[in-house]
């Protein structure tokens, strides 16, 4: 029934390039699996790349034909996107710094702030004219006097390092290229690098970690540490307020291996935790090693050894678990420790001595969720983070013995009108009951009419969480008349581990059921109906996108589904896949791959059914998620009997997981993705 009603609304034409099927049959573990469109995975191969440019022009054609430019849509993201941005100065030593792009450059530029000064240090452009080489990363060492410089081309996230004086710019040393990782040692004369190149990643070949003495030939770097797994990480790095080296080893949730040695020596490095179960990161201030864990805790704790008896035997609680707040952070400060303590999804600061003793709350300066807070312990400043919806983020400052004046420390600017937009919290049930957080964003004065235009986002996994921050360019969809809705749905941090936990492996369907639930919601409240409600979400929220549209076609108008997961059964053999195989399980074993195969979305199209109008976006050197999942479902759907709505591929060839982008490419990228939602929900 639902198919025919689909089949009965009025149809834009789509008519995509033909894809052949050319079936190859597996047995995995005595279940025979055909995939049609295996073919698509090699993106070298001349027919692959032939066929993924027509499908993108063919895209590029709908767009023009059937969602026109919407009236100054194009100028206000132009307006935001290609304007002065300054970062807020980070502090280094006694040392300013801060990455700026000014209007009509292609990429941020590195810049010191010396006497009230910026001085440029390092431009991307000076080396990639085209501006498709952007900075990923920036290292400094302890005295500042030298940094680091990560930049990637076409957002491959494989970086060359440039190491430069940061009071003249000058490059020291020879480029150092194919890494993922790097960091200073404590003497300033050598780094720890983490090497990964093209050929690693797509090979799954463990990442490897070296100390490299700078200005030396890479062929005398020492080989200091590599997992024995793809799947795990591997890392090694210097405390800035101790003599220590932290050595650790483990996957995205356990710390299998932490050990510690005295920096700057050859001294055999001891285990103080391990655990395939919990995880443990340390902080290490003078002669304490603070630890932020969940060993036995879901909801988090920090616990504290001596420097000189490290070992998990004998760490202490300091700040234990509680069942109504999870601990999301802390920072300590001179003779006190801040807290951030996160109550449904509002994080608040608290203050306490150092024996675990509650003193009082931090009050901040005006409304805000707490997202983050800092010690500049050179100057003895406390920076804390406020954010909202309808403001960019505040950053404030205030004295360490103080904490109770704040003075504003940096705001960016921004041509974003949100004067007649309001945000709240709202929890509706799931499927089995359970309470979930959703952030509904609109215009002041809103008909609960069931009319407006709804889009509605979700992520839901690697507990990666949500929490109130600045509507940004989604503003231009509010003040048109849209519902901008976040659903904190489990695989994420609201409510510590569990929530994760219980949105991970064979409880995923979770987090397909909570976004249902949130879609079902809005309905039923009134904001919006199924022909006025779209859906977004990209990587992991791909997944989740590619669940909705094979799970519940019927709920939703419009879809896009971006740089997504979605052959679930192949996604470990790509690629660096292999590092979530503990949030989905491993395809290779029995039990993982049958609980994966309810629920993958390619292996689960349905034939005969009509999914929604859909654009599936991938990025062609995309190094995180390999861009076949998106043409093979999109050839898959195109060619299912029934599909009528138009089901597209929009790649991206020069940047990857949706980093890189020059100012152009993200001011079309943008305008192509607001003008699908608005045109597709009726707004003209």
């Amino acid at each position: 029934m639902i198919t025919m009603l689909h089949a009965q609304a009025p149809q834009k034409k789509f008519t995509p390039p033909a894809t052949q099927a050319q079936p190859v049959t597996h047995n995995v573990h005595g279940t025979l699996l055909t995939d049609p469109y295996e073919w698509l995975e090699d993106k070298t191969k001349p027919e692959v790349v032939s066929w993924t440019r027509s499908q993108h022009d063919a895209t590029l054609e709908y767009l023009d034909k059937h969602c026109p430019p919407i009236a100054g849509l194009k100028e206000e993201i132009a307006a935001y996107i290609n304007r002065d941005i300054e970062s807020a100065p980070a502090l280094v030593a006694d040392r300013q710094f801060l990455t700026i792009k000014k209007q009509g450059e292609k990429q941020s530029k590195f810049y010191t702030r010396i006497n009230g000064k910026n001085i440029l240090l390092f431009d991307p452009e000076k080396i990639d004219p085209s501006g498709k080489s952007s900075i990923t990363g920036i290292a400094y060492t302890e005295n500042a006097a030298v940094a680091g410089i990560g930049l990637q081309s076409k957002g491959a996230e494989i970086s060359t390092y440039y190491i430069i004086d940061t009071k003249t710019g000058k490059q020291l040393y020879k480029p150092i290229e194919g890494l993922r990782g790097f960091s200073f040692t404590k003497d300033g004369k050598h780094a720890y690098i983490t090497v990964g190149t093209k050929e690693m990643l797509e090979k799954q070949i463990p990442l490897k970690t070296y100390l490299h003495r700078l200005g030396a030939d890479r062929s005398t770097d020492k080989f200091l540490i590599a997992p024995a797994d793809a799947k795990n990480f591997a890392s090694v790095y210097d405390t800035r307020y101790s003599d220590q080296t932290f050595i650790s080893e483990g996957d995205f949730y356990a710390t299998h291996s932490l050990k510690m040695r005295k920096a700057g020596t050859e001294d055999a490095a001891v285990e103080i935790y391990s655990s395939r179960k919990y995880q443990a990161r340390p902080d290490a201030i003078g002669d304490k090693i603070y630890f932020y864990t969940n060993h036995e805790a879901p909801n988090y704790k920090i616990m504290v050894a001596d420097k000189a008896n490290p070992k998990f035997e004998q760490w202490k609680p300091l700040i234990p678990e509680r069942k109504d707040v999870v601990i999301s952070g802390f920072e300590v400060l001179d003779d006190k420790i801040a807290i951030l303590e996160k109550k449904d999804v509002i994080t608040s600061a608290m203050l306490y001595d150092m024996q675990g003793n509650f003193i009082r709350k931090i009050e901040t300066p005006e409304f805000g969720n707490v997202s983050s807070l800092y010690m500049h312990r050179e100057s003895g400043t406390v920076f804390m983070t406020l954010s909202t919806f309808t403001s960019t983020t505040k950053i404030f400052k205030s004295n360490v013995k103080d904490l109770q004046k704040w003075e504003l420390f940096y705001q960016a600017k921004v041509p974003v009108n949100t004067e007649q937009i309001e945000g709240k919290i709202v929890f509706y049930p799931s499927k089995d009951g359970t309470k979930v957080p959703l952030f509904v964003i609109h215009k002041k004065g809103i008909e609960l009419n069931g009319q407006n235009p709804t889009l509605l986002y979700g992520y839901g996994g690697f507990q990666i969480g949500i929490s109130p921050s600045f509507v940004g360019l989604n503003a231009s969809f509010i003040n048109r008349g849209g519902v901008y809705a976040i659903a904190g749905i489990r695989g994420g941090d609201e409510y510590g581990e569990q929530w994760h936990l219980d949105g991970m492996l064979n409880k995923k369907q979770n987090c397909f059921d909570d976004f249902i639930a949130a879609a079902e919601y809005l309905i039923a409240e009134k904001y919006t109906q199924r022909e006025k409600l779209a859906v977004y979400g990209g990587s992991n929220g791909g997944l989740l996108i590619g669940a909705m549209l094979t799970q519940r076609p019927d709920l939703f108008k419009a879809a896009v589904c971006a740089v997504p997961l979605l052959d679930m059964v192949r996604f470990h053999k790509f690629l660096i896949a292999r590092y979530w195989i503990p949030e989905y399980g491993d395809p290779d074993k029995a039990d993982d791959f049958y609980n994966i195969l309810k629920y993958s979305p390619y292996h689960n199209i349905r034939t005969g059914v009509n999914m929604p109008t859909t654009m599936v976006t991938a990025g062609e050197n995309d190094t995180r998620v390999d861009p076949l999942h998106a043409k093979k479902f999109v050839a898959a759907v195109q060619n299912n009997v029934g599909q009528i709505s138009p089901f597209m591929l929009y790649m991206d060839y020069d940047s990857g997981h949706g980093s890189g982008k020059s100012t152009e490419q993200a001011i079309a990228q943008q305008d192509h993705f607001w003008r699908f939602i608005m045109n597709e929900l009726g707004m003209k």
